[in-house]
C-alpha cells in the first residue's frame, strides 16, 4: 500500500478564518476548507508504508524554532491566461527557508531524493481547472485581496499529513506531529 505524504504546517484558527473569509467570488474556483489550509514545507509525494515510517522517524528528529511570521498578500500560479492556484503569501521567508531545508534534509535520510524546486511559502487558497482560463474575476479577487496582511503569528507544529484524492479534491490527514521550539 502506498501513500501519498507532505510536511506542512498549520496556521492558528484566527488565521484560518481569515483566509476563509476572503475566498469567493470566483465561480470556477474550488476553494480550501478549514481542514486543507496549511503551508507546505516539503511535498514527499507517493511512498510505501516503511518509507513513510522512516520519514515520520527522521522528522522526529528535526529541531527547529517555530517560525514566526505574518501573513503577506495575495498570488497566483500560472498567468493571467491560465491560473491554476491562488494563495496568500507569508513573510518573513528566513525561518521557513531554514525549516524547509532542514525538513528536506531528513526526507534524504529516508531514503528521499532532494527537493529541486525553488521554495515559495505559501498558503493555497483556491485551486482552478484548465477551464477557467482568463477569468475577469480573477483579476478582480487579486486586487482585491491583494493588501492581505496580518499580526505576527508562531507556527508550533511540524505535521506530517497524509493526503488522500478525491472526486472532490484532497482531504488531508494528519500522521504525526512534532513540537516546534518556542523563540
Amino acid at each position: 500500500m502506498s501513500l501519498r505524504l507532505f510536511v506542512a504546517l498549520r496556521p492558528p484558527v484566527a488565521i484560518r478564518e481569515r483566509l476563509l473569509a476572503l475566498m469567493g467570488g470566483i465561480a470556477a474556483a474550488r476553494w480550501q476548507d478549514d481542514e486543507q489550509l496549511h503551508l507546505t514545507l516539503r511535498f514527499v509525494g507517493e511512498v510505501d508504508e516503511r518509507t513513510a515510517e522512516d520519514l515520520a522517524a527522521a522528522l522526529a528528529q528535526v529541531h527547529a524554532p517555530a517560525p514566526c511570521v505574518a501573513l503577506a498578500g495575495v498570488g497566483r500560479f500560472g498567468d493571467a491566461r491560465r491560473t491554476a492556484a491562488l494563495w496568500a503569501g507569508v513573510a518573513p521567508h528566513d525561518g521557513l527557508a531554514g525549516l524547509h531545508r532542514k525538513v528536506d534534509r531528513a526526507c534524504v535520510r529516508a531514503g528521499l531524493p532532494p527537493e529541486r524546486r525553488a521554495y515559495l511559502p505559501h498558503v493555497t487558497l483556491a485551486r482552478l481547472p484548465r477551464s477557467a482560463g482568463a477569468d475577469p474575476a480573477i483579476d478582480r479577487w487579486l486586487a482585491d485581496a491583494g493588501g492581505l496582511a496580518s499580526a505576527p503569528f508562531d507556527m508550533t507544529w511540524l505535521i506530517l499529513y497524509e493526503s488522500r484524492l478525491g472526486r472532490d479534491g484532497a482531504r488531508y490527514e494528519p500522521l504525526a506531529r512534532w513540537p516546534l521550539e518556542p523563540i
